[in-house]
């Protein structure tokens, strides 16, 4: 008997890489005042697509980052959509 079940695991992986994404987007807003070394919009649309869309989008407000940018506006946006219909198919079935 396994000790955490599919769905345990997935909620862990998703508290994991939203935490994530949020402290990265905040990182790189934080890089962007000082005039550091930046995380790339791909690194970070990534990171949204890889499950951590609503860290992402709560990291865009937070941290008032990217949120001029079209591509960040509108494709956090359907991440979360596709990722919500994607974990209720996978939940309905399994």
């Amino acid at each position: 008997q396994p000790v955490l079940t599919l769905h345990q695991s997935f909620f862990y992986y998703l508290g994991f890489i939203n935490i994530l994404t949020f402290l990265i987007y905040g990182y790189d807003k934080f890089q962007a005042k000082r005039g550091g070394w930046r995380v790339s919009e791909k690194v970070l649309l990534v990171l949204a697509a890889a499950w951590g869309s609503l860290g992402a989008l709560l990291a865009m407000y937070f941290f008032r980052h990217k949120t001029q940018h079209k591509k960040f506006i509108y494709g956090v946006r359907i991440l979360i959509m596709l990722q919500v219909a994607v974990y209720c198919l996978f939940y309905l079935k399994y």
